[in-house]
């Protein structure tokens, strides 16, 4: 589980913050699980540098994740780029 991942937050003021962290599920089905969690608790917990931060969506204008995960809802649009 050492693979590398990465999240590009983008703020609502216009700034945006880089994280990269090792790969948090073993599997799809537990990365679904989680990402349905994290949706639903309308915020971001992170462990990061040896401290827990907390950032409600409100405050985020969008999020890019990085690799995208193989399982995607069925309702994505996938295969897009941003011209």
């Amino acid at each position: 589980m050492s693979e590398k991942r990465g999240i590009v937050i983008h703020f609502m003021d216009g700034s945006s913050k880089t994280l990269e962290f090792p790969k948090q599920a073993p599997d799809d089905q537990t990365q679904i699980h989680r990402l349905k969690e994290a949706l639903a608790a309308r915020s971001l917990v992170v462990e990061a540098d040896g401290a827990l931060v907390v950032i409600p969506f409100e405050n985020i204008k969008y999020l890019q994740s990085y690799p995208a995960p193989a399982k995607l809802p069925d309702y994505a649009i996938k295969g897009a780029s941003f011209k």
